[in-house]
C-alpha cells in the first residue's frame, strides 16, 4: 500500500541509486562487493538517522545460484525470491518510454531499521505487471543478466524511472548519488526538469543535485552502449546531439555520462581517486574510502567481546579504539569460537574438516583474473613445501560473473590445485558465496588474503571486515589496504608500494612473508598474534566504518551535518 511510503515523504533529501543492495541473505538483490557496499550505507544511515531513501532493481531472479560440477567448474542457476515475503508493494507507478512502448514501474518498500530506531526506505522497481508488454515483464528480473539491449532498457528503468517514481510517490530530493554508472541516465531526466536541454544554466542546476561514485578503474567495468542500440531504445528520452556531448562521441559512457553531469565525483580509496582521475583526466575526483557496517559483520562472538568492554561502540565505532586494553585472552577465545562456527559451516558445505589448531588462510571474492585468485598457488611445490614445515590451511569462496571466462577459469585451476595438493595442504573451495557465508568467513580464518594487480583494486572491503573481526589482512598495497597497512602492527603487505607488481614478484613476496613472519609468529608468540589482532580493530574499526563513510559523504557531497554528530543516542 501507498501509505507504506508515507511516514519516509518528508525531510527525505538524498536519494541513492544503484544496481544492487545486499539488504539481507534471502533477498537476492546483489552479486558481490558493490551491493554489500550499498547495503552497508543504508544500514548506517538507518543507524544515523539519515535523510536518504535507497532505489534499485527488484531482480526477481537474483544474480545466480553457484555449484561446482564434477567437472569442477561453475554452474550458474537462477536465484528466485519472493518480494511479497519481505517487502510491501505500493500501489503508485511511474511509467518509462522504451522502444516506442509505454513500460510502468512499480515499487516495493523495505523498511531498514538502525540500531537507534530510525528507520530509512528501501524501494525495489518492479516492471513485471500485468499492463506491461511480455518482453517488458522481465526486464528487472535478472541483475547484470542479458544482452547489451536489456542492461540498457534496465539502467533507464533504474535511473529514469527511479526518479519519476520518487517524483510521483511525492518525494522532494535535493542530492541524486549514483552508486557506479548503471543510474547515470537520471542525469539526464535531471537535465529534462531543469528545462536545460541545450543550456548552460540547465547543466550547472543538475551538476548541483548529483553525485557520483565510480568503483571499477577496469574499463571493462564501465557499461557502454552504441548509439544504434541507445537511438532504438531510448529515442524520446533527450536530443541525440545532446546525449553526445554529454556521454561521448562515438558511444554512451555512463561513466562519463555521470561525471559530465556531478557536481561531486569520488573515488572509493585514495588511490583509486588517483587512478580514476587518470582515466577521466579533466574531471575533479574526490576520494571518499568506503567503510563496512560494524554491527552487521562484527561476528556475534566478537560483539559480545565487544559489548563487555566498550558497549558504546554499537552507536560509536570510535570506541573500537580502546581495543588495545582487552585482554589477550578474551580475545583469543572470541575467535577461537568464531573459527569453530566456520570449522563447521566449512565441512557442512564442503565435506571438508579443518583444524581449529591450524592457521587458517581466507580469501574471498568475485572471481576475475585483475584480482589474481590464483597467485597463492603460482608454485605449488612450495606452498605444499611451506606446509609441511608449518602447517596450515586455505579457505577460498567466490563467484565468477557468467560471461568471465577468466573467472571460470580461475575457479576451475583453484579446484584442481586443491585436489593436486590434497594429503599436503587442505584447501576448501565454499561454493554460493554470500552475506552468510561471508560474515563467517572474515571472522572465522585467521589471515585475510587479497592479491590484486594494482591499482586495479578499487577498495577491498572485505578486508575491512576481517580486521573488525580481529583477523589481520595480508594484501597487496592496493585499494584501502595502503591507507590502512601498519606492517607487523596490524597486518602484512605482500610486496612494496610502487614495487615489482609482477605476478612472480607478489608470488614470491608471498611464500616469504607467509613462511618467515607470519606462521612463526602464529606458531610460536600467542601474545605478539594477539596484539596484531587488536590492532587490526583498533586501527581499522573507525577509520574504515560506515560512519566515517557516511559522514564523509554528508559533509563534502551531500550538504548536511555529519551523520555521526546528529545522531540520537541508543535508547535504555
Amino acid at each position: 500500500m501507498t501509505s507504506a511510503i508515507t511516514p519516509f515523504i518528508s525531510g527525505t533529501r538524498v536519494a541513492y541509486f544503484t544496481m544492487e543492495l545486499a539488504i539481507r541473505p534471502e533477498i537476492h538483490t546483489y552479486s558481490g562487493g558493490l551491493g554489500v557496499l550499498a547495503g552497508d550505507i543504508a544500514r548506517t544511515a538507518a543507524d544515523l538517522g539519515m535523510p536518504m531513501v535507497f532505489v534499485l532493481l527488484i531482480s526477481r531472479a537474483g544474480y545466480f545460484r553457484q555449484t561446482i560440477n564434477a567437472e569442477r567448474q561453475q554452474v550458474e542457476q537462477p536465484n528466485w525470491w519472493s518480494p511479497e515475503d519481505w517487502c510491501t508493494p505500493l500501489e503508485t507507478t511511474a511509467t518509462v518510454e522504451i522502444e516506442g512502448r509505454t513500460v510502468a514501474v512499480r515499487p516495493w518498500l523495505y523498511v531498514q531499521t538502525g540500531v537507534t530506531g530510525h528507520k530509512v526506505p528501501i524501494l525495489l522497481l518492479d516492471t513485471d505487471l500485468e499492463q506491461n508488454d511480455g518482453v517488458d515483464r522481465v526486464i528487472t528480473h535478472h541483475l547484470y543478466g542479458g544482452d547489451q539491449a536489456y542492461r540498457l532498457k534496465q539502467e533507464l528503468v533504474l535511473g529514469v524511472g527511479g526518479a519519476r517514481v520518487l517524483e510521483a510517490l511525492g518525494f522532494d530530493i535535493k542530492t541524486w548519488h549514483m552508486n557506479e554508472g548503471h543510474a547515470a541516465f537520471l542525469t539526464l531526466e535531471r537535465l529534462a526538469k531543469a528545462r536545460g536541454i541545450n543550456s548552460a544554466d540547465g547543466i550547472e542546476a543538475t551538476r548541483r543535485q548529483c553525485v557520483f561514485t565510480t568503483h571499477t578503474p577496469v574499463p571493462a567495468g564501465q557499461d557502454r552502449f552504441d548509439y544504434p542500440l541507445y537511438a532504438r531504445i531510448a529515442p524520446e528520452l533527450m536530443p541525440l546531439e545532446t546525449v553526445k556531448e554529454l556521454a561521448g562521441k562515438d558511444e554512451v559512457n555512463v561513466t562519463v555520462l555521470a561525471l559530465n553531469l556531478s557536481g561531486y565525483s569520488n573515488g572509493v580509496a585514495e588511490r583509486h581517486a588517483e587512478t580514476s582521475r587518470k582515466m577521466f583526466p579533466g574531471y575533479d575526483i574526490h576520494a571518499v574510502t568506503n567503510g563496512v557496517h560494524t554491527l552487521t559483520w562484527a561476528h556475534d562472538q566478537m560483539a559480545a567481546l565487544f559489548d563487555a568492554a566498550m558497549p558504546e561502540w554499537r552507536r560509536d565505532p570510535k570506541a573500537l579504539t580502546d581495543m588495545t586494553s582487552v585482554s589477550d585472552d578474551a580475545v583469543w577465545k572470541a575467535h577461537r569460537r568464531t573459527k569453530a562456527q566456520l570449522i563447521e559451516q566449512v565441512s557442512e558445505r564442503t565435506g571438508i574438516t579443518l583444524d581449529l589448531d591450524l592457521p587458517t588462510l581466507g580469501y574471498a571474492r568475485r572471481m576475475t583474473p585483475y584480482k589474481r585468485p590464483q597467485l597463492m598457488f603460482s608454485d605449488l611445490d612450495r606452498l605444499a613445501a611451506i606446509a609441511e614445515r608449518q602447517p596450515f590451511q586455505i579457505v577460498i569462496s567466490g563467484k565468477a560473473h557468467p560471461k568471465d571466462g577468466g573467472g571460470h577459469e580461475a575457479i576451475h585451476s583453484i579446484l584442481e590445485h586443491a585436489a593436486r595438493l590434497d594429503g599436503r595442504l587442505k584447501v576448501a573451495f565454499v561454493p554460493a558465496y554470500n552475506m552468510m557465508i561471508a560474515k563467517t568467513l572474515v571472522a572465522g580464518v585467521d589471515v585475510w588474503v587479497n592479491t590484486p594487480i594494482p591499482p586495479l583494486e578499487a577498495s577491498g572491503t572485505s578486508g575491512m571486515k576481517a580486521a573488525l573481526n580481529g583477523v589481520p589482512n595480508f594484501s597487496v598495497l592496493d585499494g584501502w589496504w595502503v591507507e590502512g597497512c601498519q606492517e607487523a602492527v596490524n597486518g602484512w603487505a605482500i610486496g612494496t608500494d610502487g614495487g615489482d607488481i609482477s605476478d612472480v614478484a607478489h608470488a614470491t613476496a608471498f611464500y616469504d612473508k607467509l613462511e618467515g613472519t607470519i606462521l612463526p609468529l602464529y606458531r610460536d608468540d600467542r601474545a605478539g598474534w594477539c596484539a596484531v589482532m587488536k590492532q587490526a580493530i583498533a586501527t581499522t574499526g573507525w577509520q574504515f566504518s560506515g560512519n566515517r563513510m557516511l559522514d564523509q559523504y554528508a559533509e563534502e557531497a551531500y550538504g548536511l551535518e555529519p551523520a555521526s554528530v546528529a545522531a540520537p543516542p541508543i535508547p535504555a
